[in-house]
């Protein structure tokens, strides 16, 4: 999607802050002894309750409102009676239209008590997730963005999943631009435009490059069960550079 209008601008805001809200909301309730379930009835209270619809439940029939993953699964883990416990990695992805409009956000969640090196990869997930959206701007390669993310990850001694990807979002929630890699994709040539809508979601891992997908059909997990985190905003290129959409004000 490239933004036409201040008030497509003003409604994919509203779903940025909708979902993050959720997002945030969900990390706080997060305990042990709770199931992914409780988790997840609580983030589609908060969609339904605003008027929005689950993004991965309409577009692709996702049995949830959300998806909740429990390390070593990584991504589009659904929600049921398994309970969370002290200790876990949890990644939980929260999308969904308001208004006609998409916005998609993820972070991951380490509950205490942690691991040191499991509580520097997620501060360090976070920190891969800025460095590529400070490259963001007007007539910048998209591969930018992968190039700076692998940067601060081989600095830092993590590897990056290699098949799953950032995407354009917006009019729907998987769109043209697709397959935005966060690691160093040289082939890439396409350019970030005023306007674009995209999402930035690198997957940092203590060793991990590659994801399988479990007996569920949804639930992606390394192979080697290295830990691994995953953080997502969804943005919009400005002439002032990234606006992101998806921050809990």
């Amino acid at each position: 999607m490239t933004i036409g209008s201040e008030d497509e601008l003003e409604k994919l805001k509203a779903a940025g802050r909708l979902v993050a809200r959720t997002l945030k909301a969900m990390g706080e309730a997060l305990e042990p002894g709770m199931t992914t379930r409780e988790l997840d009835d609580l983030g589609r209270r908060m969609l339904e309750d605003s008027g929005a619809r689950s993004a991965p439940e309409l577009t692709y029939g996702f049995p949830g409102a959300t998806c909740i993953s429990i390390g070593p699964d990584v991504a589009h883990g659904i929600p049921g009676d398994r309970k969370v416990e002290a200790g876990d990695l949890i990644n939980i992805d929260v999308s969904a239209e308001l208004d006609g409009f998409f916005a998609d956000t993820g972070a991951s969640f380490a509950v205490p008590p942690t691991a040191p090196r499991v509580e520097k990869l997620c501060r360090d997930g976070r920190r891969a997730l800025w460095s590529g959206i400070r490259t963001v701007r007007p007539g910048a390669p998209l591969n930018a963005i992968g190039k700076s993310i692998e940067a601060f990850a081989r600095k830092n001694g993590y590897s990056l999943v290699r098949n799953l990807a950032s995407h354009g979002v917006g009019a729907s929630l998987h769109e043209a631009p697709t397959e935005i890699a966060t690691w160093w994709e040289p082939s890439d040539r396409r350019t970030m435009t005023e306007g674009l809508v995209f999402t930035i979601e690198p997957f940092l891992s203590l060793g991990a490059d590659w994801v399988e997908e479990a007996d569920d059909g949804w639930t992606l997990f390394p192979p080697g069960g290295q830990p691994t985190v995953q953080y997502e905003h969804t943005l919009v290129v400005t002439p002032r550079g990234p606006v992101v959409l998806t921050l809990a004000d």
